[in-house]
């Protein structure tokens, strides 16, 4: 509910905001069952990946919390605010960057741009479970073939 009154401004200091969430905004955390953080994010944290995911890995651990990262891919000559970050890495590395910190945190990983969705977990599982449908589907229809020759 926070996050409603929240204006979009600040750093890519992912670790700062990350702890103010965990170690602040979650104080009545053992109360819930399960609980999830949404990063909605354009670019590479200033933070070493492999700090994060250590931290975030620690931070999760200690009760049902999961965290899941939407990268939005802009268009490169869009960014109008004239920041240069910390940190510069390639939409490739940064996507494989959230996808560790994500593997950590037992969450999901969606990376989407203009031109439509790249990547995304969920759709990647839908996806998995028609294959596994359409394979059991496929058994069936020769096994029923396969009792019809009998008869």
């Amino acid at each position: 509910r926070w996050v409603l009154s929240l204006e979009c401004k600040g750093s890519r200091n992912f670790m700062g905001a990350l702890r103010r969430a965990v170690e602040v905004d979650f104080k009545d955390k053992d109360k819930h069952k399960s609980q999830g953080l949404y990063l909605l994010t354009t670019g590479i944290p200033d933070q070493e990946t492999h700090t994060i995911s250590t931290y975030v890995a620690e931070a999760c651990g200690g009760f049902d919390l999961q965290l899941h990262v939407c990268l939005f891919s802009v268009t490169k000559g869009t960014d109008s605010s004239g920041v240069i970050p910390a940190r510069y890495s390639n939409p490739r590395e940064t996507a494989n960057a959230f996808k560790e910190i994500v593997q950590a945190a037992n969450g999901r990983f969606h990376w989407f741009g203009e031109a439509g969705i790249f990547e995304s977990d969920d759709i990647t599982s839908i996806i998995s479970e028609m294959e596994k449908a359409k394979n059991y589907s496929q058994k069936c229809a020769f096994l029923v073939e396969s009792l019809k020759q009998r008869s």
